[in-house]
């Protein structure tokens, strides 16, 4: 913490309400409680928080699979909206009083949190606090990682898998905004023709269809440029058979295991690259970076009305165990959000 006093306009409550993982299990492990409200550090902000978007790594977080990283807050949650309602000292990229969506490593599920001042963003006009706390995670994570690491140009195809999620609903928009064109995976028929909606040119329904079948048939046996495959497991010899020469597969998480056994002369013969990354332990400076690159990038597609996050069903912060059930039982098309009071 700072050694200074935070600037606030008024005093601010002791204590808040935050949900806290009261042990490794289910969603019923998650429980309201009491909690000091946080102060901020130095270049940090505090945020009355009005909504909080809940991810896939909460959800490994709760189980106990994917510990906060050193320093980070406990209580889960990795992006928030709100009001800025103190600074930390040297703070200045934002004032008391303003409307931000951000980035955390943690403390999302609470009244109150902290961010650093690089990873906060204003809220775009004429989104809802709800649909501010559902862009960073997904619009960070798309932006790094498909357009960044993976280097989707227009013209190119790529190939997504979780079309339905936060995240693919999220890339399905940016893709076809910058000219690619977009094959998507998704569990059921309901779930592809959302995606379809939204303007994939191709879903797949991975239960009755192969999808490697079906991309090579969609690109004329060229393969996808570009993978973003947060499954792992058996669909890293898939991603492998369902590439094009030079394509990129970019690993975000995996929820299929880690561990797989890969025939990988593929990687030689198509000269592909497999890479990754991880987000929430990324130093500050990285994700400063891809801030002002969505902040250049995606809120024109926004204000143009060529990218808006879609939004499943929104939970007051004490039912937060209800919402991590919807998104266990991977019913949801787009993004859970907690509200606030």
């Amino acid at each position: 913490m700072s050694s200074a006093a935070p600037v606030s306009p008024a005093p601010l409550p002791e204590t808040m309400t935050a949900i806290l993982i009261s042990a490794p299990g289910g969603p019923e492990v998650l429980v309201p409680g009491n909690r000091p409200v946080p102060a901020p550090a130095a270049g940090e902000l505090l945020v009355k928080v009005e909504a909080a978007g809940i991810n896939r790594p909460d959800v490994m977080q709760r189980k106990g699979l994917y510990p906060p990283p050193p320093g980070a807050s406990d209580i889960p949650g990795l992006e928030i909206a709100g009001t800025v309602v103190a600074l930390g000292e040297g703070a200045s990229r934002f004032k008391l009083g303003d409307r931000v969506c951000a980035l955390v490593t943690g403390g999302g599920y609470a009244q109150y949190c902290t961010t650093h001042e690089a990873t906060a963003l204003p809220i775009p006009e004429g989104l809802s606090a709800a649909e501010a706390a559902a862009l960073p995670e997904t619009a960070f994570t798309v932006w790094s990682n498909i357009f960044e690491r993976g280097q989707l140009k227009a013209g190119e195809t790529l190939l997504l898998h979780g079309g339905s999620s936060g995240i693919g609903t999220t890339a399905i928009q940016l893709a076809k905004a910058f000219g690619a064109r977009v094959v998507v995976t998704a569990g059921s028929d309901e779930k592809c023709a959302a995606c379809v909606a939204l303007g994939a040119d191709l879903a797949v329904n991975y239960r009755t269809q192969d999808f490697v079948a079906e991309v090579k048939s969609f690109t004329g046996g060229k393969g996808a440029n570009v993978i973003l495959d947060m499954i792992g497991g058996p669909y890293i010899q898939k991603n492998y058979e369902a590439a094009a020469q030079d394509g990129r597969i970019v690993q975000i998480a995996f929820q299929q295991g880690a561990k797989a056994e890969v025939d990988f002369m593929r990687l030689m013969l198509k000269r592909l690259t497999h890479t990754g990354s991880t987000l929430r332990s990324r130093p500050v400076a990285e994700k400063a970076a891809l801030a002002a690159a969505i902040v250049e990038q995606v809120f024109p597609l926004i204000a143009a009305g060529k990218y808006r996050p879609v939004m499943d069903e929104t939970f007051p912060l004490a039912n937060a165990a209800a919402a991590h059930a919807r998104m266990d039982a991977s019913a949801h098309v787009g993004k859970i959000v907690l509200t606030v009071d």
